[in-house]
């Protein structure tokens, strides 16, 4: 099938790769020139996705990629059977999840989604072509119905397809779904996008309204930071128990599979972060406060984020306080292990947290960030991600390794403070 894809940014750029994997005729399409000034996607600097054989570089995959790019939006239209829609919808960096929620919340801004779907109008307008538009950008419930269809041409074919992947796992998680979710607009477009994704995935299609699909997204994203809360509420108390070590109790509760559901996302550690999980969250607070309802179920579970959080800068201080003469260095900035996405991260959040308590940081070292290796010295020490990396770091005798992931076994000499184990 030819595909049109519109927005080839960390998202886009693997997903139009693993649909030419799957044998489709891709043309890509980006405002940003630094994209649409090449032809190839091996030409683009892509970072590391894993794969059902671990970690592959999206290089070689790019380069044996099929996948083109055109500077002109009318080109994709007239290119693509199904035109997918990827254009972010971004929130202001106050609701990324990098510093405490603010009280005043807002929705996202759909500008540029906006922007697009008028320009795609216009175009199908004057070439008269009737062709199905796949929504992929995250909204709120009644987003589309509000600022889409008035806008829309007669000409677009539409259906809502948010997906469900993760930074860094994007391939791996485009051809191995739960399940695909459809807002069905259109019947002949749902059953043309239905046949398309036979030819990616045997998963699931879940059919339902635009505005089903809208909350079912948010709602998703948000379910997982409710388990994140959950885990780390148990890591504090676990932390101010005698004999409770959190790894315990949260391993006993990944055994409930069936009134639990999942393992994934129940372990102690740092709060969630990444493009989607904090600002849906804080997205979801604003919708409540529009709603009037009385308890927003949303904005407690941000404010338990940043509780959480913040009860590991006090351990930093506590330290620094006892070793004045000690640097705090922070080990990590990426918001997940083993890859350098720090958008939305809870260790920059430590950091700016950090900042208010006036504890100085003297260096904040990510190895998948940091071009030159950091030099070990005595000094406090935060696991602030839970990178592979730091499991083979000697840390010099005298210094302080304060652990949320209680991963760490340290040599001797060595004050260890694993966070959520009793004292």
């Amino acid at each position: 099938m030819k595909v049109g894809f519109i927005g080839v940014g960390k998202l886009g750029l693997p997903v139009t790769i693993s649909m030419d994997m799957r044998g489709h005729d891709v043309l890509g399409y980006d405002i940003n020139p630094n994209i649409t000034e090449h032809t190839k996607p091996a030409d683009i600097l892509v970072t590391h996705e894993v794969m059902d054989d671990g970690v592959t570089n999206l290089m070689v995959q790019a380069k044996k990629s099929g996948v083109k790019f055109t500077k002109n939006l009318r080109t994709i239209l007239e290119h693509g059977d199904i035109i997918f829609c990827a254009v972010q919808t971004p929130h202001d960096i106050r609701y990324e999840g990098v510093t405490r929620m603010p009280d005043e919340k807002i929705d996202f801004d759909y500008r540029y989604l906006i922007d697009s779907m008028k320009q795609i109008s216009a175009i199908l307008d004057e070439i008269e072509q009737d062709k199905i538009v796949i929504i992929i950008s995250t909204v709120l419930p009644g987003t589309i119905r509000k600022h889409i269809f008035p806008i829309m041409s007669k000409h677009i074919k539409l259906c809502y397809n948010p997906y469900f992947i993760a930074m860094g796992t994007v391939m791996y998680d485009f051809f191995n779904p739960e399940f695909i979710l459809l807002g069905v607009h259109d019947e002949h477009a749902k059953e043309v996008v239905k046949e398309f994704y036979k030819t990616i995935t045997p998963a699931p299609v879940f059919e339902t309204s635009i505005e089903n699909a809208e909350m079912i997204k948010v709602s998703y994203n948000t379910f997982i930071t409710a388990k994140i809360c959950l885990a780390n509420n148990i890591m504090l108390m676990c932390d101010n128990l005698p004999n409770v070590d959190c790894d315990e109790v949260l391993r006993a509760l990944t055994m409930a599979n069936s009134r639990l559901i999942s393992s994934k996302y129940l372990t102690g550690g740092m709060g969630d972060g990444g493009g989607c999980h904090p600002r849906d969250n804080i997205a979801l607070a604003w919708l409540s406060n529009e709603l009037g309802l009385k308890e927003n179920y949303y904005e407690n579970m941000m404010k338990c984020r940043d509780f959480q959080t913040e009860y590991i800068a006090n351990i930093i201080h506590k330290y620094k306080t006892k070793h004045p003469d000690l640097d705090v260095i922070l080990l990590g900035k990426s918001f997940k292990p083993n890859t350098n996405l720090t958008v939305g991260s809870p260790a920059t959040l430590l950091m700016n947290i950090l900042k208010e308590q006036s504890v100085d940081v003297a260096k904040h070292f990510d190895p998948y960030i940091d071009t030159e290796p950091i030099k070990l010295e005595k000094a406090i020490y935060c696991i602030s991600t839970k990178h592979d990396d730091f499991r083979n770091y000697n840390f010099p005798e005298g210094s302080t390794v304060i652990d949320p992931h209680r991963y760490l076994s340290v040599g001797t000499g060595v004050i260890y403070v694993p966070i959520g184990v009793g004292k």
